[in-house]
């Protein structure tokens, strides 16, 4: 599903115009990115948990010379399903 289908299918469950439908979606889109951006999670019950994941340096293998070469640390999104969303999936 793209974003363009998710706004449409807002807009039809919701009885919303497709154009305050995109609002609601973008709006939701970006209070998640600030939250996550100013490190604390984002917790929806029964959807599920965004975070902000950190990565600790490593070291790697250039794949091109095959040479060790050091991976900096970094911080990475992260969403972790609900029980609810789970179920929902697997047909339980």
């Amino acid at each position: 599903m793209t974003k363009a289908e998710l706004i449409s299918a807002v807009a039809e469950k919701s009885d919303l115009t497709k154009k305050d439908s995109e609002k609601a979606v973008s709006a939701v889109i970006s209070a998640i990115t600030e939250t996550l951006v100013a490190g604390d999670r984002v917790s929806l019950v029964g959807f599920g948990t965004f975070e902000v994941k950190n990565r600790s340096a490593r070291n790697g293998i250039n794949p091109r010379t095959k040479e060790p070469m050091p991976i900096p640390a970094s911080k990475l999104p992260a969403f972790k399903a609900g029980k609810a969303l789970k179920e929902a999936v697997s047909g339980k």
